[in-house]
């Protein structure tokens, strides 16, 4: 992590002393020089003991004395005044400039070592600053010589190739932090060593799957009619989406590259067993963890800042420290004073378009989302932006207009960021998903098969493509893009809705292996259980297939509707008879074969259009009851279905509805309702309620028609305020 480092004025005193003309003054030099006298003493006594005891006799004692009486005199001179000196360039000065008192050099040692170190320091700003040395190729080069494989070139390397020290053999597949733990061993103790190895390590975190966008609001009892795999924004602040770019250490301006992960380490070999072949692939398998080393060395990090950038990347970093810990508003007002200063920073706008997102989370404010839009717009569109921070801003501005429901303004953003990267297959995959979002099935498919001719194997195109193809009904096909893509583990492949579909092809071309990956999507924490498949829940709900009057707690609606069934049939025939259009044939694709007409009165808890008007008394009964008519995720309808119709099993969108069936026209037999593992029948005048979130199929096989009333109703357990915020399906 880098720390930021605030260089002052460096100041030095003047090489030559003023002359002393005031008695104090000359008071403080002779206390100075007395303590010089003092510290010279026992310096001589020091150094005079050695010099006896090596050589002995009298001509060492005469050197010794000899050695006293030279530093006599300097001793003495410093007792008076000192007398001016005459320098080599011939300017006197009041000695005491450094060296002797009696005419040495003006400058001590020190000062020059002084000098001389600035002169370093600012060489090396210098070089840093201008770019002067490529230490990245640098080290490049000299990972090379990395004869020990601890990812660097020290002196261990160096003695390595002097041939003073053996080359250690590393164990196949070993890290560079489990061999930097193993070199550490040769100097410690064993069981420091061990405690060391045992200490958790700073680990860059892989990367991510992509956020979830908020669920579509379908119009369809079932996931499968939606448009894409992706659903309409919520008017809500999304907190999931995070920049790969941006996961970075808290005060640095630059994002940090994930690092490439390293293969686990391989079980230790015993050396007396080894083999020619093993040494053999024990070297190969050095040789691909050096060129993995080098390749990792040669890697940078993305490039934010420009040259403009690069001499504000102080006040970049403060603005950006303000945002990082959770100020956006002191980090958008920083970012605003650096834009109005640099008008021309990318980096100080983008980071202003970052507070301006922050801020829009903080309050809720969908105004200040679309600030922040557009400040990631202007970004991008400024002068000399480098190509990494174009990528990241125009991400970023593409991911937030579709959460504020944009689609058609991300979908342009993305086609700029795939013409400016064509080779970025992510930012296709992004693209073929703004396409759904605007329910483009074609145009996404175009894009997910270019993406699968350049690269055969990428599951994310491949598990889209797979759903593409089964909105399509080309239900046979469909499978082995959405098993094959689910299986590749990519990020953006683990999801619910993929899970969903591939069962139901696979039911549909009856293979019994879907209910392995329903269970497997019930592990993953996709589906409540094998059974409640419905991707839009409220965790804690009671969960049970089958429900009576009395456990809803909605007796009194039951009883209106059995009591006034008659009423109910009466209009719902008068309508059948004047014209079959106000049943509108079911588009859910749930048939296998047959008829199944519905006539809706109530939607997401709002009348459609004028449907009432052909069953006022029908229409009456209901308003009574808030619990059906404003449930904002279910249906009123009826429902009639032909001799010889087959439902596929399926499962509805949400648990927070239950489903009431009143029988109006029930043939006497051939028609039947399965609900998990139990299976029902209709009755005239009775209500049937299960919860269809559960997988139910049915079957008509009578000779004539069957013709029943759906209710549904909010789950008896969400609280009014639930029942109020949640979104409608």
């Amino acid at each position: 992590m880098e720390r930021y480092r605030h260089y002052g004025t460096s100041y030095t005193s003047s090489p030559g002393a003023a002359h002393v003309e005031e008695i104090h003054a000359e008071e403080e030099e002779v206390e100075e020089v007395m303590y010089t006298e003092e510290e010279v003493e026992p310096l001589l006594e020091d150094e005079t003991q050695p010099l006896l005891q090596e050589t002995g006799g009298v001509k060492q004692e005469e050197e010794v004395t000899r050695a006293q009486k030279e530093v006599q005199p300097v001793v003495q001179e410093t007792e008076g005044k000192t007398v001016p000196v005459e320098s080599k360039n011939g300017k006197r000065t009041e000695g005491g400039g450094g060296g002797d008192a009696g005419g040495g050099p003006k400058y001590s040692v020190f000062t020059w070592f002084v000098v001389l170190g600035l002169l370093g320091v600012w060489s090396s700003v210098a070089v840093v600053y201008f770019d002067i040395v490529d230490y990245d190729t640098v080290i490049g080069k000299l990972t090379a010589y990395d004869t020990d494989g601890d990812g660097d070139f020290d002196v261990e390397d160096a003695k390595v190739l002097l041939g003073l020290k053996e080359a250690k053999r590393l164990h196949v597949g070993d890290t560079p932090e489990k061999q930097t733990v193993l070199k550490t061993e040769e100097t410690i103790k064993p069981e420091t060593a061990n405690q060391q190895a045992a200490e958790p390590r700073d680990v860059e975190p892989t990367e991510a799957a992509p956020s979830v966008t908020p669920p579509r609001q379908s119009e369809s009892d079932d996931p499968r009619e939606s448009i894409g795999p992706y659903g309409d924004e919520a008017n809500t602040i999304d907190t999931t989406g995070v920049l790969l770019a941006e996961r970075q250490t808290e005060e640095s301006s630059e994002p940090v590259v994930e690092a490439e992960k390293q293969p686990e380490a391989a079980a230790d070999v015993d050396p007396q067993s080894e083999t020619p072949k093993q040494t053999e692939a024990e070297g190969t398998s050095e040789k691909q963890a050096e060129d993995k080393l080098t390749e990792k060395a040669k890697k940078k990090k993305p490039k934010l800042l420009n040259k403009l950038d690069k001499t504000i990347k102080a006040e970049i970093d403060a603005a950006e420290k303000l945002r990082r810990k959770g100020k956006p508003d002191e980090a958008l007002k920083a970012f605003e004073r650096l834009v109005q200063q640099y008008p021309q920073s990318p980096r100080a706008r983008y980071g202003k378009a970052q507070a301006e997102d922050d801020m829009a989370e903080k309050l809720r404010s969908n105004d200040m989302l679309q600030r922040a839009i557009n400040t990631y717009r202007e970004a991008s569109e400024l002068p000399d932006v480098t190509s990494d921070l174009l990528r990241a801003t125009l991400k970023r501005r593409a991911e937030r207009q579709q959460f504020l429901g944009r689609m058609r303004g991300s979908l342009a953003t993305l086609e700029r960021l795939v013409q400016l990267f064509p080779e970025d297959i992510g930012l296709k995959n992004d693209l073929g998903v703004a396409h759904l979002l605007l329910g483009d099935n074609n145009g996404a498919k175009k894009i997910y098969e270019e993406v699968l001719g350049v690269a055969p194997d990428n599951g994310f195109a491949k598990v889209h493509y797979g759903f593409i193809l089964k909105s399509e009904n080309k239900i046979a096909e469909s499978i082995p893009y959405l098993k094959e893509g689910l299986e590749s583990g990519e990020p953006g492949t683990d999801d619910g809705r993929f899970y969903f579909h591939l069962g139901d092809a696979l039911q549909r071309v009856g293979d019994n292996s879907a209910y392995d990956w329903y269970e497997l999507g019930h592990k993953r924490g996709h589906f409540a259980s094998l059974w409640q498949r419905s991707l839009y829940n409220v965790n804690g709900l009671k969960a049970q297939p089958w429900w009576t009057a009395k456990e809803t707690g909605y007796t009194d609606l039951v009883k209106v509707l059995e009591r006034n069934w008659k009423t109910i049939r009466e209009e719902a025939l008068a309508v059948l008879d004047q014209s079959t259009r106000h049943f509108v044939p079911e588009e859910e694709n749930l048939r296998e074969k047959g008829d199944w007409g519905q006539y809706t009165l109530w939607q997401q808890g709002r009348k459609v259009g004028n449907a009432c008007q052909g069953v006022p008394k029908t229409c009456a009964l209901l308003e009574r009851f808030p619990e059906a008519t404003g449930c904002k995720r279910g249906q009123i309808k009826f429902s009639v279905m032909q001799p010889g119709t087959h439902v596929w099993p399926h499962t509805g969108p949400t648990n927070c509805r239950l489903r009431m069936h009143l029988g109006l026209v029930i043939p006497k037999r051939g028609c039947k309702i399965r609900c998990t593992n139990e299976t029902r029948e209709w009755e005239e005048g009775k209500v049937l309620i299960f919860d269809d979130s559960f997988e139910h199929e049915v079957w008509q096989e009578a000779d004539s028609y069957r013709l029943i009333f759906i209710v549904d109703v909010w789950h008896p357990e969400l609280t009014q305020h639930q029942r109020q915020t949640l979104s409608p399906i």
